[in-house]
């Protein structure tokens, strides 16, 4: 896994870590928060920033001087090799994404099956974007990063956010290719019951669309023309269907139960049930004739 300057740096200084996960391909999430802080960043890497509370009083540095404009839903990239120097004078929580040009080299060959000789970035800061809010509002928040039933969900976001920085913050802006329908009934069904056998992995986009022998952005859209969801969705909503069912026609521990399913935590599991069932997995046993 590559080690990421920023998140070394921010660890240096006064900002609070409270969570943090390395994704399978290598990119990292962190959430942080901080007050009352002065940073210069210059990493050999990309970096993300988004903004989820307050940050108001969040000044970066100019050639004319210290300019704020942060805020919920701000978003702030430092891309590789540019250097970028903070005051934070107030409360700010922020998600970060570190990623490599390996990253976007690896997106573009799987999507446009292009790779240019170099890519590059725009900087862009306290900038808004409804597609990248709604991303990891959708994707990020809300979710335990160290679930491994979650590890679809972060794999699919950190997809998306960084195709889209391709589309709209890069020297490329390529289109996306078009996709129309969905697989084949025969590559559909390999699909599905593959899921079905791996329910207790932390199954990622790329596991699904190497099923299918294809890109994961052309995987994900023909999954949606064929099942009206979204894979990560799909894998959920069958980890609690066969939950659901052992629960009541088996007597294992409902510890096992929740590995069985892909969830590495009880509590966890307990509360992604009830939100999808209305009650918790320990109610629905006891209620069992």
């Amino acid at each position: 896994m590559p080690t990421y300057k920023a998140f070394e740096n921010l660890k240096h200084h006064n900002a609070i870590l409270h969570d943090s996960v390395a994704l399978h391909s290598g990119i990292q999430l962190a959430a942080w928060s901080n007050n009352r802080d002065n940073i210069t960043q210059y990493c050999d890497h990309h970096t993300l920033s988004l903004y989820i509370a307050d940050g108001y009083e969040s000044y970066h540095k100019t050639a004319y001087g210290w300019k704020n404009g942060g805020g919920p839903d701000r978003f702030c990239l430092m891309p590789k090799e540019s250097e970028s120097s903070w005051d934070i004078r107030d409360d700010l929580s922020f998600v970060h994404l570190y990623c490599t040009d390996e990253h976007l080299r690896e997106i573009g060959e799987k999507i446009w099956d292009r790779s240019p000789a170099a890519f590059t970035l725009d900087e862009k800061t306290f900038s808004q974007d409804e597609r990248i809010t709604a991303l990891y509002r959708h994707f990020l928040l809300g979710s335990d990063w160290h679930q491994q039933a979650n590890q679809l969900t972060l794999s699919t976001a950190s997809t998306l956010l960084l195709t889209h920085l391709i589309q709209h913050y890069s020297n490329v802006q390529w289109r996306l290719p078009g996709v129309k329908g969905g697989l084949a009934p025969v590559v559909l069904r390999r699909v599905l019951d593959w899921i079905e056998a791996h329910l207790a992995q932390p199954l990622l986009l790329a596991d699904l669309a190497a099923q299918a022998a294809l890109s994961e952005y052309h995987f994900a859209r023909m999954f949606r023309q064929s099942m009206g969801l979204a894979p990560h969705q799909y894998v959920m909503q069958r980890r609690m269907a066969q939950a659901k069912r052992q629960i009541i026609n088996s007597d294992l521990p409902l510890t096992d139960i929740a590995l069985a399913c892909g969830f590495n935590s009880a509590s966890h599991f307990s509360n992604r049930f009830r939100a999808v069932y209305g009650i918790t997995p320990s109610q629905l046993r006891a209620s069992r004739p």
